[in-house]
């Protein structure tokens, strides 16, 4: 329906004029972490310690009327091997089409949701993988308790209006005679004026309740979310908040648990910004390790296109539950110190 309402609004003929883009960022940086492993501290080479790096090609084709035509494919790639970043996927990233006009955008495929677009103004880590909790954290006994940040099988719409932003995911699970198995959506509202920017996000993801190998525990996961921002010029304040809940088909406890996040960026000059943020976690029930999160970034502009960046990461959680500065890596005590000295490159 979205596509044909795009389609009779542009209603009309002109030339068609299609531009492609080449596009990319390279991230890597030399990292000190302690407790990497039951033996002790690491020093590493790690791929994005500032942003995932990754490499794409977008383009749009003008349909007349205002309508374009648009595509997106974006692999993620781990620099410190040359490796695809995660599932052995070349495009886990993006991969979609769609149509654009004034009314909005429809795109479909395997897409960002719109949780993880409405939310990532407001982490004033940037949804780093080093030393940003604000996607997910590792201190809970085998679960993250993470953010809905990619769907595949997936229909999504943007719109904006004004200081208003609508957006809406919509996965399907693609089960024969069963609608709500695998099945994901994402809803987002964000409004902005002048210095301040709000945005408020709901999403849930169905269990595949007819899953055998393996079987499926799920019932469903079900995220809230929140953030805001002001910014002062020189210096920008965040904040943000997660309620997360997760039930089960095997009458096992509910997990839940709220995040909460604040932070700022100052410019010092037009070339160096420091970061700051702090991360808590509020487990309820469970192993009750309530973990927290300080993180600390300094980045130099060498041009327009490259940076290079200092950051530091301090984890903490109690009741000896395991921690770890960063999302995708496993904590070996209750506590974790992270420091990494990166360059990034943007093409």
């Amino acid at each position: 329906m979205a596509f044909a309402a795009m389609g009779l609004a542009a209603a009309g003929s002109a030339s068609a004029q299609s531009s492609v883009t080449m596009y990319g960022l390279v991230d890597a940086g030399i990292e000190y972490v302690s407790h990497a492993g039951p033996d002790g501290s690491a020093v590493k080479l790690t791929s994005g310690g500032k942003n995932t790096s990754r490499w794409g090609i977008r383009g749009s084709e003008d349909l007349g009327g205002g309508l374009k035509a648009i595509f997106a494919l974006e692999s993620g790639i781990a620099i410190d091997t040359g490796r695809l970043d995660t599932d052995n996927t070349l495009f886990d990233r993006r991969a979609t089409v769609g149509l654009a006009s004034r009314y909005g955008q429809v795109v479909l495929g395997r897409t960002f949701t719109t949780t993880y677009d409405f939310m990532l103004p407001f982490d004033p880590m940037g949804y780093a993988p080093a030393y940003s909790w604000a996607t997910s954290s590792t201190a809970t006994g085998g679960r993250k308790d993470g953010l809905f940040s990619r769907a595949s099988n997936a229909v999504r719409y943007d719109g904006s209006f004004g200081g208003l932003k609508l957006g809406a995911t919509v996965a399907m699970g693609e089960v024969a005679g069963d609608f709500k198995s695998s099945s994901k959506y994402a809803l987002g509202v964000g409004y902005s004026a002048g210095k301040f920017a709000a945005a408020a996000t709901w999403d849930r993801q169905n269990g595949a309740g007819s899953s055998t190998t393996p079987a499926d525990s799920t019932d469903y996961i079900q995220g809230i979310h929140a953030g805001a921002s002001y910014d002062f010029g020189d210096l920008k304040l965040f904040a943000g908040y997660r309620n997360y809940k997760r039930t089960f088909t095997t009458g096992a406890a509910t997990d839940r648990s709220d995040m909460y996040w604040g932070g700022a960026s100052y410019d010092f000059t037009p070339a160096f910004t420091l970061y700051g943020a702090v991360y808590k976690q509020n487990i309820k029930g469970g192993n009750n390790a309530d973990p927290i999160l300080f993180s600390l970034r300094g980045q130099y502009a060498l041009s327009k296109r490259t940076l290079a960046y200092l950051s530091v990461g301090y984890a903490d959680a109690r009741n000896g539950q395991n921690v770890s500065v960063s999302r995708d890596l496993v904590g070996f005590a209750n506590n974790q110190t992270g420091v990494m000295a990166g360059l990034q490159h943007r093409f």
